[in-house]
């Protein structure tokens, strides 16, 4: 059997492959016309006019593979999260009645937003409802 970790080589040769998927993936994706609502806190009031107005990143200033990675895991254990969470005996809601996370927008659409969820009752001592981000 092939030892996928015995070689620093080829444990990077595959991650580099698997970052440069990802890239092109995101790349593929139409872009955004609106800000997102996690973009609300960031200092920078000329970045976030730079991002509305879309315009170009920096070469090589891209988001790399190794944090669309870290994207991607974050909402693959979304799921498990919302499995914990009911087998712990909270009542979450974390999809409209089309199966679509709950949004908004503001602004007329110039910025939108998507909740991971909505805890809606539990267990005693917490107060209901609370939004699950």
């Amino acid at each position: 059997m092939m030892d996928f970790n015995a070689s620093k080589s080829l444990s990077g040769q595959i991650t580099a492959l698997i970052d440069a998927g990802l890239q092109q993936s995101r790349a593929a994706q139409p872009r955004r016309t609106y800000l997102g609502a996690s973009r609300l806190g960031v200092a920078c009031e000329r970045a976030l006019q730079y991002e509305f107005a879309d315009a170009p990143v920096d070469p090589g200033r891209e988001t790399d593979g190794r944090m669309l990675r870290v994207f991607e895991r974050g909402h693959l254990i979304e799921d498990c999260m919302v499995g914990w969470l009911r087998a712990a005996g909270f009542e979450l809601r974390t999809r409209d009645d089309a199966g679509e996370q709950f949004g908004f927008s503001a602004l007329d659409g110039r910025l939108q937003g998507h909740v991971d969820g909505v805890v809606v009752g539990g267990p005693e001592g917490f107060t209901y409802p609370a939004l699950w981000e």
